[in-house]
């Protein structure tokens, strides 16, 4: 018996590229599609969650919104990966910084992702998992990276559960000790799917607003001009073919 269409993604697995650019704002995917794929095809918007094909550089590439959140970019990339024959997800978000010499718009890759939350207690593991990223990805993106001429960072990320946290200040310091670039809120749930199913993921985001200088940009500014990033992923899937 198929598995398609899932609760959430009204496709078929011939409707989705081997890698998916995953960015949180469907918006976000939208301007993914129009403005770099060619030929872009809707081929789910269930909920609003507006994912597309197409292609960029003459190789297939996917689109698809995640949502907020852990639970929500864990119901999407697990299907994408269980049910649509995906092989990777390349999360393209938005980030706050933590650490001091990190400005706004750079791009941060995420080697590793720490979480404050339980989303690792389903696997009923006898210790604390680690989530990070696949090597092959990472090393790919950051070379591309290195040719494009492209500022960017690689290292721990906070994938948080809260946004608004109760004991942001203390909690955010916390972490800032320990070496943790910037804050977001997919990473970690992102990587645990990819490892449970074998498949690949990596997390790179834009600073979009700095915690400690207070530096910010505007929903519209995140939806729409974090293209150096876009460029890069998809630079990274056509590598990965």
């Amino acid at each position: 018996m198929a598995n398609y269409p899932t609760p959430h993604i009204n496709a078929t697995p011939a409707d989705f590229a081997p890698t998916v650019l995953m960015p949180g704002d469907p918006l976000r995917a939208k301007f993914i599609a129009e403005n770099f794929l060619t030929d872009a095809k809707l081929v789910n918007n269930v909920r609003g969650i507006h994912g597309y094909t197409g292609t960029y550089e003459g190789v297939p590439v996917s689109v698809m919104a995640s949502g907020m959140g852990m639970p929500s970019i864990g119901i999407y990339s697990y299907e994408l990966f269980n049910f649509f024959d995906v092989k990777t997800i390349i999360r393209v978000g938005s980030a706050g910084a933590l650490n001091p010499n990190i400005k706004v718009r750079d791009i941060v890759l995420g080697q590793g992702a720490c979480t404050n939350s339980a989303y690792a207690s389903q696997y009923g593991l006898p210790g604390t998992y680690a989530p990070i990223a696949s090597y092959n990805v990472l090393r790919t993106c950051a070379d591309i990276a290195t040719e494009m001429g492209v500022p960017f960072h690689v290292g721990n990320l906070l994938s948080s559960d809260t946004f608004y946290a109760d004991n942001g200040a203390e909690a955010n310091a916390a972490w800032t000790k320990m070496g943790v670039m910037a804050i977001e809120m997919e990473a970690a749930a992102l990587y645990m799917n990819a490892a449970r199913c074998g498949k690949q993921a990596l997390a790179m985001c834009t600073i979009s607003d700095h915690i400690v200088t207070g530096e910010a940009t505007s929903a519209e500014e995140r939806q729409n001009s974090f293209t150096q990033m876009m460029e890069l992923a998809l630079k990274t899937a056509k590598a990965l073919g």
